[in-house]
């Protein structure tokens, strides 16, 4: 029989999050998605610790993962708050625990590591996720070439993705990616949304170019480069994004689903300041992630643009606001 101690494990990436969650097989295993700067996080960590010394929990397994160091793991989960518990089973998640919540938190673990629990209609219903074809459209539009493959680029996880990203890098496209073996939602549903079957999927602009037999054909008939959207350099991207609208914020998610404290903080100071602005997820696109710290000098996230030029990031807005000069700064006075 498998022995698991229970105790409260730091699990640092991915690898290791897989690997215990095949180690507990149908046992629970209960993952709290943390940040050392949300105090609330450390009283769940509290919890969690006593509930792995009890006896009655002995076949679960307790672990802590620090939500911004693993983004991927985060949206796959749909994490846009800490301190979240996920609860999983057979690595389906099974119930959530949003905010720092002991008493439902601890009424959960009890149910779900209960023998034969969730296995039929009394389960409790896993809360309801984001509207798929939404978030599919907003995923296949988050860069300007986006190629769903299995795998990533320096380390694809099939014949077919290594050859269509060989070939992309032999025509020097640029182009952003999206591992759909981390998520099994999107891996099915894109099937379905784009009425394509197999993977990978290459699009541009939004629009599904096919796969990879597609891409051989575009080649050999010299029209791949002028089925793709204009390859603008880095810096006229940038150039580009920055000037997008008035006010431009480069935060981690989106403002209506943050994916880390300083992002969820700067844009719930500028929602109050009634000034409109656009966004970009750096999490889509490490090329803008890392090429804009160069561009702009400025080494952190969130960033806030006004008319294409940098204001600051989430301190130099909250001195704004303590002297009440945002709204003007923001308005390019």
């Amino acid at each position: 029989m498998l022995c698991i101690m229970t105790q409260l494990v730091d699990i640092r990436d991915e690898a290791s999050l897989s690997t215990n969650l095949t180690e507990a097989g149908g046992w629970l295993v209960v993952v709290h998605f943390w940040a050392d700067w949300a105090p609330q996080c450390q009283q769940v960590n509290a919890v969690l610790e006593e509930l792995a010394k009890d006896s009655k929990n002995s076949n679960c397994k307790f672990l802590k993962l620090e939500a911004e160091a693993v983004p991927q793991v985060s949206q796959t989960y749909k994490i846009t708050a800490v301190p979240t518990c996920i609860l999983i089973k057979n690595k389906k998640e099974v119930a959530r625990v949003d905010g720092a919540n002991a008493p439902e938190l601890t009424k959960k673990v009890q149910q779900h590591s209960t023998p034969g629990y969730g296995a039929g209609p009394a389960d409790e219903p896993v809360e309801e996720k984001e509207d798929l074809n939404t978030r599919l459209k907003a995923l296949v539009n988050s860069a300007p070439v986006l190629l769903f493959m299995k795998g990533k680029p320096e380390e694809p996880r099939c014949g077919f993705s290594r050859t269509i990203v060989s070939l992309l890098n032999e025509q020097g496209v640029k182009f952003s990616t999206f591992d759909i073996l981390n998520d099994d939602e999107v891996r099915q549903g894109l099937k379905k949304f784009s009425d394509w079957p197999t993977f990978p999927q290459l699009y541009a602009g939004g629009e599904l170019l096919g796969g990879l037999d597609i891409v051989k054909e575009l080649i050999e008939s010299g029209e791949l480069k002028d089925s793709l959207p204009s390859q603008l350099s880095l810096d006229d991207r940038l150039k580009s994004l920055i000037k997008k609208t008035d006010v431009v914020i480069f935060i981690k998610g989106d403002p209506d689903q943050p994916r880390c404290g300083f992002s969820k903080t700067l844009v719930g100071i500028l929602n109050e300041t009634g000034v409109s602005y656009s966004h970009f997820d750096i999490l889509t696109d490490d090329d803008v992630r890392q090429g804009l710290k160069t561009f702009s000098n400025w080494p952190t996230y969130p960033q806030v643009y006004v008319k294409g030029e940098l204001i600051g990031g989430l301190d130099i807005v909250k001195e704004l606001q303590e002297t009440d000069e945002l709204v003007a700064a923001l308005n390019g006075e």
